[in-house]
């Protein structure tokens, strides 16, 4: 799957140009794109297989709360096995309605998938679900995170797992631009119980959520710069212990999405 992919950018993939837009991204040096969202069918990640070669297309996440797992085998089992991964996770208690037990909930599908295991990835961040991956899974895939996790990621899944965290960027090298663009996106997930809890087992107080985010876990979690400095510091994840990086682009420009990729590609490949 390579060293850098691309996660998901708004819903550009589910939309003209996604499928030509994948295509760009393969021929820049990318090895994987990430489908978000929650998607509740794998046709997007079909039409994307389809209008590519060697990219592989993963989905991060399927959440078990909203997609029937005997119609995801039964999606599954239509898409060429060597170029897709399938990631599940359970999402958010804030957004579900049905959510309870989760680690129980989660094992049990898991129980039911008839996907193999080296195809199959968990959305983790804590040690259980972490161990989870581990015995279940070809690996993980968490979100929302830093290298620090990366690393004890690493030391749970063990040295055979595989291991692709997301990383989101902004390609600015104004600070004060930079962290604006940044709190757009960190304000979101800070208001979620699951990223805020591993944030503090890394060491992170509550006074860092406030107001979108401190500037010092601003920096942490969205890496900004000139695409040479993104790109070193992306390989921070790689130095401690991923296998890949999916990088997602959160651009001060929303008029042509696939520009910050196309810049960063150049430092990184």
């Amino acid at each position: 799957m390579g060293t850098f992919g691309v996660w998901k950018l708004d819903s550009w993939f589910d939309r003209p140009p996604g499928p030509d837009a994948a295509a760009e991204l393969e021929r820049l040096g990318y090895d994987t794109v990430w489908l978000g969202g929650s998607p509740t069918s794998l046709g997007t990640a079909k039409s994307v297989l389809s209008a590519t070669s060697t990219l592989t297309v993963g989905t991060s996440i399927v959440n078990i709360w909203t997609f029937p797992v005997d119609r995801l085998n039964a999606e599954y089992a239509a898409l060429p096995a060597d170029r897709f991964k399938l990631g599940v996770g359970v999402g958010h208690r804030e957004h579900t309605d049905t959510y309870a037990t989760p680690y129980a909930a989660l094992k049990s599908f898991v129980d039911a998938l008839t996907v193999p295991e080296e195809s199959l990835l968990l959305a983790a961040l804590g040690p259980r679900v972490l161990g989870l991956a581990a015995d279940r899974a070809a690996g993980a895939i968490p979100y929302f995170t830093t290298p620090e996790h990366t690393l004890l990621a690493r030391e749970i899944l063990g040295p055979d797992r595989y291991l692709a965290p997301e990383h989101a960027v902004v390609l600015s090298t104004d600070p004060a631009e930079a962290r604006a663009v940044a709190r757009g996106y960190t304000t979101f997930y800070l208001a979620l119980k699951n990223y805020t809890s591993n944030l503090l087992r890394l060491g992170f107080t509550e006074a860092d959520f406030a107001d979108g985010g401190s500037d010092r876990l601003v920096d942490e979690l969205v890496y900004w710069g000139s695409p040479e400095q993104i790109a070193e510091k992306l390989r921070r994840h790689h130095d401690a212990g991923a296998d890949h990086v999916a990088i997602q682009f959160i651009p001060s420009d929303r008029a042509d999405v696939l520009e910050p990729a196309r810049q960063l590609a150049a430092a990184l490949f």
